[in-house]
Parts: C-alpha cells; structure tokens; sequence
C-alpha cells in the first residue's frame, strides 16, 4: 500500500473572458481535466499544493497570478485502481477547489509522465471536455463566482473611495 494523502486540489486555469486551460492525461488518453494533485505532506498549505502542482503541471507561476480558494471542497470516492497509492483502508479523498486568474491564455509546458496536450477552451466546451464530474461543476460555477468576485471588488473599493 501507498502513502499517498488523500486531500487533493483542483485548479481551474481561467482568463476574464472565461477561457479555460484543460490538460489531457497521460495515463487516459482522452480525459481532459484541469490541474489536480495531492498534498505532499500533512502539514503543506493547500495554497502551496495548488503553486507546487500548477508549476509541475503546466510550467506557470502561480505566485504571479490571483489564486482564490473558492472555498469548496468535494469528497468523493476513490478509483479502485488507484487506492494502491493511500494508506490500507483509505477509500475516500477530499479535493478542495481553487481557481487561478491569469491575463490571458499563458503557454504552457506540460510534464509529459501526467499530460499529453492542452486546451485553452471557452469555459462551456471546457466543461463539456472535462471526464470528472466535481471539475465540470467548477468550471460551470465560473462565470457566477467572476461576477461574484467582481461585484466583491467594486463594493470594497467603494467603501475604500467613502
């Protein structure tokens, strides 16, 4: 049996027009999916997981972009042909989602062992591409949280301005 943690994150790579970055596994050709990975030790900050597995993924700095926690975790089952890599007994994993706001769609340079092509995609067909349902919902839930974080902005600057 694995040592694997399992509390994960999931990172939707995102422009302000709703372009998202998709990356295809190596290990399931055809199943798109935005950046995932697991803590690397109990004590690492799920914000250092999301900047470790963006930068191994995909070669982008998230440190230079906004990271948000959106605050939502899913907890779902583990595969059975996965469980080898956990602790004995372990069947559940818990993903916490981010997303990570960049200008425009960045280049990319995938870690060929995990990916095999990416996609920046309009958020629509990206949700339609991805093969795990909790990455779907992300994605669909972006244009309601941009407007939400945009509306947030206005009003502290407004009460900033007052």
């Amino acid at each position: 049996m694995g040592n694997k943690i399992p509390v994960s994150v999931l990172v939707v790579i995102h422009t302000p027009d709703l372009r998202v970055l998709l990356l295809e596994r190596a290990d399931h050709p055809g199943f798109w999916q935005s950046v995932t990975g697991s803590v690397d030790r109990a004590d690492e900050p799920l914000e250092e997981t999301c900047r470790r597995e963006v930068l191994e993924e995909t070669g982008i700095d998230a440190g230079r972009h906004v990271l948000r926690d959106w605050q939502l975790q899913n907890r779902y089952e583990i595969y059975p042909t996965w469980r080898h890599r956990y602790p004995e007994g372990v069947t559940h994993n818990t993903e916490h989602v981010f997303g990570l706001l960049v200008p425009e769609p960045l280049p990319v340079r995938l870690a060929p062992r995990e990916h095999l092509a990416f996609a920046w995609l309009p958020w629509e067909q990206a949700a339609e591409r991805c093969f795990s349902l909790s990455n779907v919902e992300a994605i669909r839930a972006l244009p309601a949280r941009i407007r939400g974080s945009n509306a947030a902005g206005a009003a502290a600057a407004g009460r900033a301005d007052g």
